[in-house]
């Protein structure tokens, strides 16, 4: 074997080892629930959702710039959730499940979701309400698949604004936040 072989396949060892031993497991704090939070190298939890901040991403086959692109992304602000970290390079999952690895400088903590896209095409569609109740007064009816941004979740309710359109919808009905999750943006 060559000494060029040799060091590309230390080097494809190292990164690999890297990339299956660099998360870490944090003890939750005393006002969390019984639950474990796992940090990437950058300290934040994974997963995690972000966004797109361009409307131009490339999605490569590998945490690097000579990876060749598998996927591009033509829509700022959609939502993704990183699922991997290394080094400047984020492994990203999609609302359809796929995955390509973004480079951090892309991706902004702004958070956005969308509307219940396992049920786009299916003709359904679900109301925006004025208050976090369920027989609080329709302010829009969005389609499932529509994007919109999170200004909060309590856990069990987001409150979104579509095209200027402000309202609360079922925690359950959106992709960019987690099932119990509060978030504030």
């Amino acid at each position: 074997m060559s000494g060029f072989a040799s060091l590309r396949l230390a080097f494809s060892a190292a990164v690999l080892g890297a990339l299956l031993c660099s998360p870490q497991t944090v003890a939750p704090s005393a006002a969390a629930p019984a639950q474990t939070i796992t940090l990437g190298p950058s300290g934040l939890p994974l997963p995690r959702f972000v966004s797109l901040k361009s409307g131009r991403v490339n999605a490569r086959v590998g945490p690097g710039a000579n990876y060749s692109v598998n996927w591009m992304y033509m829509k700022a602000g959609l939502p993704m959730e990183i699922i991997q970290e290394f080094d400047t390079w984020r492994r990203v999952r999609d609302a359809d499940g796929s995955e390509g690895w973004i480079n951090q400088s892309l991706l902004s903590g702004r958070r956005t979701a969308i509307v219940a896209p396992w049920q786009r095409g299916k003709g359904g569609r679900i109301n925006l309400l004025d208050d976090k109740d369920k027989d609080a007064s329709v302010v829009a009816i969005i389609e499932p698949g529509v994007m919109g941004s999170i200004k909060s979740c309590d856990g069990q309710w987001c409150e979104m604004t579509f095209d200027g359109h402000t309202g609360w919808l079922p925690q359950s009905v959106v992709w960019g936040a987690y099932p119990g999750e509060h978030v504030k943006n």
